[in-house]
């Protein structure tokens, strides 16, 4: 764990972990209402292992250090009360000190579950520096549709998730189209962690595919096109015109 200092000079801990050799960039990973539980912890070792500087911020630390709680009934109410307790402000002013923390790396993926998952979202519009935001089946999206996303936003939702009733997720994609927004039918809330009652393997991989996908193309952007033809147009400035030869590969031939 690290040490980090908020913008209203409170400190806060962060969870950290680095790749192996040159970063790709950086992850920030935002905890759900458990805490910085052993899920999050290998939710966030698995964003390094990918190649990125992954970190999650402690957002309970203001009112209530070291948070690891239980999908237990008594750790879904200690979590309800401490999300209260925080509020959304503060937590926001932490997730900016994080990717300000990491933006060295290159540029930074937000990724949230849950509570988590709100606050990625939230994150999309709120938090200055971030290239793309990731949220899993994030309590109270559906109802913060108004906004357009000031980055790219992705979102996993679960169809059989009783805190996010189905059709509001179909409504939430009429009216915010410039979201992607994708469910998964067999899954519930909590399909990501294979520590909850409600993992779903095929949900969660699928979800892992998506995400990893749009982490590589807003941190790492596209690779470039290699074009058949490409070293010519590339060399076009520095050398010669050469007399085309009836094999070149540079478009179809006239009508």
């Amino acid at each position: 764990m690290i040490e980090l200092v908020a913008g209203d000079e409170s400190k806060f801990s962060a969870y950290r972990a680095d790749p192996d050799g040159t970063p790709k960039g950086a992850v920030v990973v935002v905890q759900d209402m458990f805490g910085v539980n052993p899920d999050i912890r290998k939710l966030t070792d698995s964003f390094a292992a990918k190649g990125y500087v992954a970190i999650t911020p402690s957002l309970f630390d203001r009112v209530k250090l070291n948070v690891e709680l239980g999908y237990d009934e008594q750790g879904v109410s200690e979590g309800t009360t401490l999300v209260k307790e925080v509020g959304a402000d503060w937590p926001l002013g932490a997730i900016q000190t994080t990717v300000d923390a990491v933006k060295s790396a290159g540029k930074v993926a937000i990724v949230g579950c849950g509570w988590g998952g709100y606050l990625a979202y939230a994150s999309a519009n709120r938090v200055s520096g971030v290239a793309c935001a990731i949220g899993y089946y994030g309590d109270g999206v559906v109802e913060d549709y108004h906004e357009k996303r000031k980055v790219p936003t992705l979102l996993h939702f679960a169809e059989n998730d009783p805190s996010i009733p189905f059709e509001d997720v179909i409504q939430f994609r009429a009216n915010r189209p410039d979201v992607s927004a994708f469910s998964y039918p067999a899954a519930g809330h909590g399909f990501n962690y294979d520590g909850h009652d409600s993992y779903h393997e095929e949900a969660a991989q699928k979800a892992l595919d998506r995400t990893l996908f749009w982490i590589s193309q807003y941190v790492e952007g596209q690779p470039p096109i290699a074009l058949k033809n490409a070293g010519s147009y590339a060399q076009a400035k520095t050398e010669k015109k050469k007399k085309k030869k009836d094999d070149d590969d540079l478009g179809p031939p006239a009508a």
